[in-house]
């Protein structure tokens, strides 16, 4: 596996793997990598010829007072993990190969960016569009790989892609991943490492709380008190009052108080401790 960290050697490098009309995958994180991201790269390399994995620990998605400086960084172990699972490219950039001086673009995303942890963290999915974005001009990948666990954050990506008429890679090769789970049910984070082991094991509440809500409301609960059910759930459970609790269309994530005949998400952000989890899942529509 290669590594780049200055953009003359990364096109240097892809030039390299384009040959013959390969194919490349692009697998962007923010590294401190678990099994969630290598399964982003497995899928990328049953579909693609190479794999191009990048870290880069982006500041301007991060709000005042959130885990900057603390966000764990570890580009060697990322680095060995990653080439075990054949990655044949990783491109870890520094902030001023990113931002150079003078750096003053970014892209904002309305409607689908503004709730939820939008909300919750004003300016949030202005940085993640933004260096997307770069990432996106800078590998120019034909498919790009995205966990669903942070589905609001591809949604975003989707409709950035769209509407900026991208075509390396266009919306449609935007693929998103299934969230994958610890064995209590707890969706796999770089920052579930922050948690004590009395907060991990209160943690599991959180997915199976949620299970119980989508089969609730798929069954024909009432929407607005299966959720406060929930929220109730989380907090007599150990956490803070949750940033969100909500049901929303799957496409355009707009807020619903009733299931309705097209496939729903069930979004929820709660912090325990000084930590911020989200996860969501899958409502079955009411059939039409």
């Amino acid at each position: 596996m290669q590594t780049a960290s200055t953009l003359d050697v990364l096109r240097t490098a892809l030039a390299a793997l384009r040959k013959g009309g390969a194919t490349v995958g692009l697998v962007p994180t923010m590294g401190a990598l678990h099994e969630g991201h290598l399964t982003l790269v497995r899928r990328a390399r049953e579909v693609c010829d190479h794999v191009v994995a990048s870290i880069f620990v982006n500041p301007t998605q991060f709000g005042e007072g959130e885990d900057l400086d603390s966000y764990p960084r570890q580009l060697a172990e990322d680095a060995a993990m990653l080439e075990a699972e054949g990655v044949a490219l990783l491109w870890a950039p520094g902030v001023e190969a990113m931002y150079p001086e003078g750096f003053a673009t970014s892209i904002s995303v309305k409607g689908v960016s503004e709730g939820l942890c939008g909300a919750a963290r004003p300016g949030h999915f202005d940085g993640v569009a933004t260096v997307v974005a770069k990432l996106f001009n800078q590998v120019m990948p034909d498919r790009a790989f995205f966990g669903e666990k942070d589905y609001q954050q591809l949604a975003v990506i989707r409709t950035m892609a769209r509407d900026l008429d991208l075509t390396r890679p266009h919306a449609d090769a935007i693929i998103g991943v299934p969230t994958v789970r610890e064995a209590d049910g707890l969706a796999m984070s770089s920052r579930n490492r922050y948690l004590s082991p009395e907060q991990r094991a209160a943690a599991a509440t959180l997915p199976a709380a949620m299970r119980e809500t989508v089969a609730g409301i798929e069954a024909g609960e009432p929407v607005a008190p299966a959720l406060a059910a929930l929220e109730k759930r989380l907090e007599a459970a150990g956490f803070d009052r949750p940033d969100y609790v909500a049901l929303a269309d799957a496409a355009s994530l707009a807020p619903l108080d009733a299931l309705g005949t097209a496939p729903a998400r069930l979004l929820v952000a709660a912090r325990i401790g000084g930590t911020r989890l989200i996860d969501n899942m899958a409502v079955s529509p009411r059939p039409a």
